[in-house]
């Protein structure tokens, strides 16, 4: 039995409910994958897990991803071997841990010109990136986006992506030096949303036509503004509420503004498949390596400071990707 420092919470609240504890983890079972932890990632959902949004049974976990070494592996597993080097990001949201158990399909081998630090910043918000532009809807060189929170940890992946498929991106962001950081990663434009209306700017932008598709993590504020972005036919995909739930509303909103599409996928969908978790790691990877995507992790925190880490995330004050270290 292996002894684990792990984050956990008892109730929904602020980052003031996260507790330090030891835990034993129990040895792997069939299909199963026990790994110790050199570096986690610290995304959005995991504050929108602690805080209630999303219900969770109690005592829970935190955590989508993290990266590490196999130190043992159940029955059946065959793609993973002792000592290898592996990373993931897996719906179980239980990586805030020094070591942890858990099922082996979405662990993916981690090539050895990635560090750990690395892949823990990227595993969520890369696989993620790739289903936006990869899958969630056909795009192609010259294709516009809108897509929010640019400066941010998907964001910067993002628009990274965006420039190596050679999509035009219209970032937005909070600051004019949030601004210049999508700029200086790939982004065509970038519009500071506090001191602009960006539905206008972007039209300004595709000389009144709007965007192919808005790729929006923000949610509740920008979700009206967004689909006035889109010209006819246009594809809005939300993928997060940083700023709360969208609200209902009328399906015929989509049709009064020139049959839009619209669609609200999650990552967890697209790993739950080990074939496919497997390609889209590929994919991510041989990106990072091919230097098209260069990691920025903004923060680094002991995970005894998870709840700092979430309190400067929750603030906006961050930029690129934030990691805790066990």
């Amino acid at each position: 039995m292996t002894q684990a420092q792990i984050v956990t919470f008892s109730k929904a609240g602020g980052p003031e409910v996260m507790t330090l504890s030891e835990q034993t983890i129990t040895a792997p079972k069939a299909g199963q994958v026990s790994i110790k932890q050199e570096a986690i990632g610290v995304n959005y959902i995991d504050i929108y897990k602690r805080s209630g949004v999303y219900p969770t049974e109690f005592p829970a976990g935190l955590g989508f991803d993290a990266a590490g070494v196999v130190t043992a592996l159940g029955d059946g597993v065959q793609h993973l071997k002792l000592g290898e080097r592996v990373a993931y990001a897996a719906p179980s949201q239980e990586s805030y841990a020094s070591y942890r158990t858990l099922n082996a399909a979405q662990v993916c081998p981690l090539p050895d010109n990635i560090s750990f630090e690395q892949a823990a910043a990227i595993m969520l918000k890369g696989m993620t990136t790739q289903y936006l532009f990869e899958q969630t809807t056909p795009l192609k060189e010259g294709d516009t986006v809108l897509f929010h929170a640019a400066a941010g940890g998907v964001g910067l992946i993002a628009c990274q992506w965006a420039a190596a498929k050679g999509l035009i991106l219209i970032g937005t962001a909070g600051s004019d030096e949030k601004c210049a950081l999508a700029l200086a990663n790939g982004a065509s434009h970038c519009i500071n949303y506090s001191t602009a209306d960006f539905t206008k700017k972007v039209l300004e932008l595709t000389h009144g036509k709007g965007v192919d598709v808005v790729m929006d993590s923000v949610g509740a504020s920008t979700f009206e503004g967004s689909l006035n972005s889109l010209k006819p036919f246009g594809m809005m995909i939300t993928f997060g509420n940083a700023s709360g739930k969208v609200p209902p509303f009328d399906v015929g909103m989509l049709a009064a503004k020139g049959s839009l599409k619209l669609t609200r996928p999650t990552v967890a969908t697209y790993v739950a498949d080990f074939e496919m978790c497997q390609k889209m790691a590929k994919n991510l990877f041989d990106m990072v390596s091919s230097g098209k995507i260069k990691v920025n992790i903004g923060n680094r925190y002991p995970m005894a400071d998870a709840a700092q880490a979430h309190i400067d995330l929750a603030s906006r004050i961050t930029t690129g990707s934030s990691i805790l270290i066990p």
